[in-house]
């Protein structure tokens, strides 16, 4: 809903080093007020666009981020959706892959922009990336077609001028301000001079349908990593986890494990419990594909699916999400062959 003709654009601040000031007094770092942030920024009041702000407190560290606040976040963004054209998320860059896409999931039939964006230096200091993340983030939220509907209507992160699918995005660089990628998908948009929109790489939303928030999840999952002389009781213990329903399993290449007969035993019997076991490459770029060696078949004779080319944040998420919803393992194998938001290459 636009304040006379201009978009509108809610500003979250949840934490991170985006919002960090540093006291004059103490030469602390200090999460900033949005009064702070106009004088640090000063360019936000040139925007033809109004912006509002909402404030976690206390501000969150993104290493501390957990699903109840991803279902914060949730009802934020529902609570306000008909005042406003798009939402920016300012997040510690450490969990904003997991939050993105955590949102995506959560957020059904969303279309409006949700841009998440932080900094690796507080917006402070000279020369932080924080201010043009901010400042792009802002233009890409407010940003419309023609006919009123918004250009990028899906979840998404924006860092060192690129605009990348939320949940397709993996934080690849603690030192440097290209912190995220992409590699499964292609970037949405750059930001030069001018921003430059991959039109067709943009999911495309019917705006007639009304949005449909989600709260619930289930956290009972675990990331297990295969590596050259791995243990059987380590293995064992995993699976034998009490009220343990999902493995994210994280093979070699394109989803190979070592034919070892107790490690595939171990894993039929508890997909035969109902654990739910998604093999995933430990590669960054590519696709599980288990028909392609033995290697790869005997994973699939012991119940275990594919993850296709998705992103470990993309999985463990969309994992919660269907299970925290009372999801069957017959429903999941069924929901994890489909994209249900853009997060595997394949059709849905």
């Amino acid at each position: 809903m636009n304040k006379g003709h201009f978009p509108s654009v809610l500003l979250i601040y949840t934490g991170g080093t985006i919002g960090m000031i540093k006291n004059p007094n103490t030469g602390a770092l200090e999460a900033f007020n949005f009064d702070q942030l106009l004088e640090n920024v000063p360019e936000l009041k040139r925007f033809n666009c109004h912006i509002s702000s909402y404030q976690f407190n206390p501000p969150i560290d993104s290493s501390d981020m957990k699903p109840s606040l991803w279902a914060e976040l949730v009802k934020i963004i529902t609570d306000n959706y008909n005042k406003f054209d798009g939402f920016v998320i300012l997040h510690g860059t450490d969990t904003m892959a997991y939050t993105a896409s955590a949102l995506s999931f959560m957020l059904e039939n969303l279309s409006k922009p949700v841009i998440l964006t932080g900094s690796q230096l507080p917006i402070g200091m000279l020369r932080t990336d924080g201010k043009e993340n901010l400042i792009t983030a802002i233009e890409i939220a407010s940003a419309k077609h023609p006919d009123g509907t918004a250009v990028v209507p899906e979840v998404c992160i924006f860092f060192e001028n690129q605009l990348l699918r939320g949940n397709r995005t993996t934080k690849i660089n603690a030192e440097n301000f290209n912190a995220f990628r992409s590699y499964n998908y292609p970037v949405l948009a750059t930001a030069g001079i001018h921003i430059k929109y991959n039109y067709n790489y943009i999911r495309k939303t019917d705006p007639s349908k009304s949005l449909i928030p989600h709260y619930a999840y289930d956290t009972n999952v675990i990331i297990l990593t295969l590596f050259p002389g791995i243990q059987e009781n380590l293995i064992s213990n995993v699976l034998r986890t009490p009220h343990l329903r999902a493995v994210v399993l994280k093979t070699y290449g394109s989803g190979n494990a070592p034919r070892m007969p107790w490690l595939i035993q171990a894993l039929k019997k508890a997909t035969e419990r109902g654990v739910i076991i998604v093999n995933i490459s430990q590669c960054a770029t590519g696709m599980v594909e288990m028909e392609r060696y033995e290697t790869g078949l005997q994973l699939i004779e012991a119940g275990v699916i594919s993850g296709y080319d998705s992103t470990i944040e993309a999985i463990l998420t969309k994992l919660m999400y269907m299970l925290g919803h009372g999801k069957s393992v017959h429903d999941i194998h069924h929901l994890m062959n489909i994209s249900l938001a853009g997060e595997i290459t394949k059709d849905s």
